[in-house]
């Protein structure tokens, strides 16, 4: 763990409570640099990109990040994300090329706390199963501030 980890995964939570606040899911990444700099940010999309069941906020980041860096410059960053990357989160992830993910809340917690809610069909899935599956290294640091993190998620899912 990073001396900074815990800071910069606050951040994520404060991009998750401004999607929920936007009306969107309550969850956010940014990704930073090896010095801890936010390169960019972003929230769930499910809502702001018309249902789009695939706009977690961690694959839309990965996607903008693959877009913008070269694969041996993202290998250096950092993923802070609110909950742990779901399966199509972390394959996206990782074929961006982001070397480090640190979350906060489980994907084991995440279904427990939703329970089977259509718009979040949890997968009980670890990031790190899907991590060691691929040729490269993708060092994993979570849970991280888990209670704080399951608060993003109270009351939003019984409320939809």
């Amino acid at each position: 763990m990073k001396a900074n980890d815990e800071t910069l995964l606050r951040l994520a939570f404060d991009v998750a409570r401004k999607a929920r606040d936007g009306g969107d899911h309550p969850f956010g990444s940014i990704l930073a640099d090896a010095n801890g700099t936010v390169l960019m940010e972003q929230g769930n999309g499910y809502t702001s990109e018309g249902g789009d069941r695939t706009a977690h906020a961690e694959r839309i980041l990965a996607s903008r990040a693959a877009k913008k860096y070269d694969v041996a410059y993202l290998a250096t960053c950092t993923l802070y994300t609110s909950a742990e990357p779901c399966a199509m989160c972390s394959g996206a992830i990782y074929w961006a090329g982001i070397g480090r993910v640190v979350f906060g809340q489980t994907e084991k917690d995440l279904k427990i706390q939703t329970g089977d809610h259509e718009e979040n069909p949890t997968l009980d899935l670890p990031c790190h199963v899907v991590f060691s599956a691929g040729q490269r290294h993708t060092e994993i640091v979570g849970p991280l501030l888990a209670d704080e993190a399951a608060k993003l998620q109270e009351e939003f899912w019984s409320k939809r």
